[in-house]
């Protein structure tokens, strides 16, 4: 147990650092579109590079975990992500900045998937069904952290000293925890001895893709719509505290948002092992997503827009702990680390999507009628996961000590 403990506190604190590089482009970003005039799709694009990098990747990713084991995909995904932030540095001084933004995403992208199969396969290895929602949350709330201090982080050093110094520091940190990884993570996953491993190789299971789709909608709604337009939307309605302009208020109010998020993965997580039920904790957080994105449609002050970021971020949390801890009863450790990849796929291509749909649908329709239809999507996906847990279990609750074995 007390193993088990260190080796999650290790990843923990190893993916904590790392998040600081995916907080920091956030805030930056979309507002850097009018100074270097790069296009709206052409942000959403370089938004979304990473997303679509780690779409080709987490299939080959969790299946090298199942392969080779866990401690080298994992320090080598953090090296992988702490380079490419010094992409970022490169691209502002280039005379072609879509093109190394676009080359940083892409390489963060492939450095981020080894770092989730890993991480999240790592606490499955080391926890069990009493305890998995915990373990899970408590990984998935370490991968989180980091990335409001680097939502603050990006915003306010940006406002201040410039946004090459936020890049800098961002770099620095993801470096950091390539090394922290490599002093404490040990390994903790049999490999399967097969010799190739095929990019193609996902996990088809209706367990896997069931919480897939909810992971879709989830990501599409949160990473790819929320955080993409966040500083447009402030910048719209002309909010600000303290002097700070849309990048520095936007990365609070993320900011807020995933610090929101960080806490209810906790304690998520840890409900569903306590109700020995993962699905209707679930379902309650995905009814709070579909509240917070409703209140965001119709928000206009800063007071609205706080309450909606709260309930969106607690939602997102509240889910994603029961979430994988749910693909993790039902997943054969052999099959584990494909599972992960494959559900980092369908979360990756909401993710990936989302600027690039919402960004320039905003300039058509509006941010009410955006946020509004963000709203339905994960609670469809939620729906869509009782079925399936339904068919595959014969009930829509099944207990975290059934498997597919039994």
């Amino acid at each position: 147990m007390k193993r088990a403990q260190s080796v999650v506190v290790a990843v923990i604190i190893s993916t904590f650092f790392v998040g600081f590089g995916g907080g920091v482009v956030f805030p930056v970003l979309p507002n850097l579109g009018a100074v270097l005039g790069i296009s709206p799709f052409m942000v959403g694009l370089i938004l979304s590079a990473n997303r679509f990098a780690r779409i080709l990747a987490n299939a080959p990713a969790g299946s090298l975990v199942d392969r080779i084991g866990t401690r080298w995909p994992f320090i080598a995904g953090l090296f992988i992500e702490g380079f490419a932030t010094l992409g970022y540095i490169v691209a502002l001084d280039s005379a072609l900045p879509e093109v190394w933004f676009i080359a940083a995403r892409i390489l963060w992208g492939l450095g981020s998937a080894l770092v989730f199969a890993t991480a999240f396969t790592i606490a499955a290895d080391v926890s069990e069904g009493r305890s998995r929602g915990t373990s899970m949350g408590v990984v998935r709330g370490g991968l989180t952290l980091g990335f409001p201090a680097g939502l603050v982080m990006g915003g306010i050093v940006s406002d201040v000293y410039g946004v090459s110094t936020a890049f800098v520091v961002a770099a620095a940190f993801a470096l950091f925890a390539g090394l922290i990884a490599y002093l404490l993570v040990p390994e903790t996953h049999v490999a399967d001895k097969r010799s190739a491993v095929k990019p193609w190789e996902l996990d088809t299971s209706l367990p896997t893709l069931s919480v897939g789709i909810v992971n879709f909608g989830l990501f599409f709604a949160y990473l790819g719509a929320l955080f993409a337009t966040l500083v447009l939307f402030v910048e719209y309605h002309d909010i600000g505290v303290f002097g700070y302009g849309p990048q520095g208020m936007s990365g609070l109010l993320m900011a807020i948002t995933v610090v929101s998020a960080a806490v209810f993965m906790l304690g998520g997580g840890k409900f569903s092992d306590l109700q020995g039920k993962r699905t209707p904790i679930l379902m309650v957080f995905l009814v709070v997503t579909f509240v917070g994105f409703l209140l965001l449609a119709r928000a206009t002050g800063l007071v609205d827009i706080v309450i909606a970021c709260i309930l969106i971020g607690s939602g997102q949390g509240g889910t994603s702990g029961p979430l994988v801890a749910l693909l993790a009863d039902f997943t054969p450790n052999e099959r584990m680390g494909r599972a992960i990849g494959t559900n980092n796929v369908m979360g990756d291509l909401g993710a990936g999507f989302g600027p690039m749909v919402t960004l320039p649908l905003i300039d058509l329709i509006g941010f009410p009628a955006v946020y509004a239809a963000c709203a339905a999507i994960p609670l469809l996906g939620g729906f869509l996961l009782l079925g399936g847990v339904y068919s595959q279990t014969g009930s829509f609750t099944p207990g975290t000590e059934l498997t597919l074995d039994d």
